[in-house]
């Protein structure tokens, strides 16, 4: 039976009551690189409004490559929609409650205020991006044409499918989005292929590419009964592309189309602050965005050396 040795010197549990532990900010598990809103061009909308013109009729537009002659030049003009699409900046917002107690005492060596908004203000961010992919009215998903949504041939997603893809979106194509499965069932069918995709570095991080063009990942994009999507984008108000919308010159503004507004102390000694986010996404022309539907990821293949 063993013999309990009398202890013969400080043990660590009393010991700690005596040290400083070193401290992290608060972590939260649902934070992402959210790599699609440092993709896109963000456009300031002064008056919450956004409105793409568009050519009415193609056919009013003649053109000739004159010959060596005089012959009667042609005559053209280009007429507008007389009702085009209007987009409104939406609002992501919340109030943040902090007691003034809890503030005042424990602020050392983090401040509450501050750590309460941070981790609020990247919830709102995290929620704006599952917005520019899937809110209903001007989200990514719900915003592409009928004609650009193609499926795929086998059910996972292959470099055939992704190439198919790109003949949808092929006037300077930006990036594919996907969710992370997805790019490992890509990744699985191109090994299976001997076609290993090359990689590419943004943001000082390594993304795989298909022809050139990087594969971005967000868990934002659906997944259901092992089934997704793959989006292709082009960018950018130039090049006639996906552009984001953001209200400018906000009162207390933190980060583009972001504040943080002082609401008041109540009398619980409550104080509020008001977070609030707005914006929007536009797609300028339907071949900006493509779709690749039915994509499964549950899909695997057996290697025999």
């Amino acid at each position: 039976m063993a013999v309990n040795k009398p202890q013969t010197a400080l043990g660590d549990i009393a010991a700690r009551q005596l040290a400083i532990a070193t401290r992290t900010v608060p972590q939260l598990p649902l934070i992402t690189p959210r790599w699609l809103t440092h993709l896109l061009n963000w456009i300031p909308v002064e008056a919450g409004i956004y409105r793409v013109n568009k050519v009415k009729d193609l056919s009013t537009i003649h053109v000739d490559c004159s010959e060596r002659d005089e012959r009667v030049l042609p005559q053209s003009y280009v007429d507008y929609i007389e009702n085009p699409r209007e987009y409104l900046l939406s609002a992501v917002n919340t109030v943040v409650d902090v007691h003034t107690r809890i503030s005042d005492l424990y602020s050392k060596p983090y401040n509450q205020i501050s750590e309460q908004l941070r981790l609020t203000i990247e919830t709102i961010k995290e929620k704006q991006e599952s917005e520019l992919i899937n809110n209903k009215e001007y989200g990514l998903l719900h915003s592409v044409n009928p004609s650009q949504i193609i499926k795929t041939r086998a059910g996972a997603p292959t470099p055939d499918d992704l190439d198919e893809l790109l003949s949808k979106v092929w006037k300077e194509p930006g990036f594919f989005l996907l969710h992370p499965l997805a790019i490992a069932a890509f990744g699985r069918e191109c090994t299976r292929r001997g076609v290993p995709p090359p990689t590419v570095s943004l943001f000082g991080s390594q993304f795989i590419t298909w022809r050139g063009i990087p594969l971005i990942p967000s868990d934002k994009v659906p997944v259901q009964g092992n089934k997704t999507k793959i989006l292709l984008l082009r960018t950018g108000e130039s090049r006639q592309g996906v552009v984001g919308l953001y209200q400018p010159n906000l009162p207390r503004q933190q980060t583009p189309g972001l504040s943080v507004r002082f609401m008041g102390i109540n009398h619980q000694a409550i104080a509020s602050y008001l977070v609030s986010l707005y914006c929007s996404l536009a797609v300028l022309v339907d071949d900006a965005l493509a779709v690749l539907d039915n994509v499964e990821i549950n899909k695997y293949h057996e290697y025999k050396y």
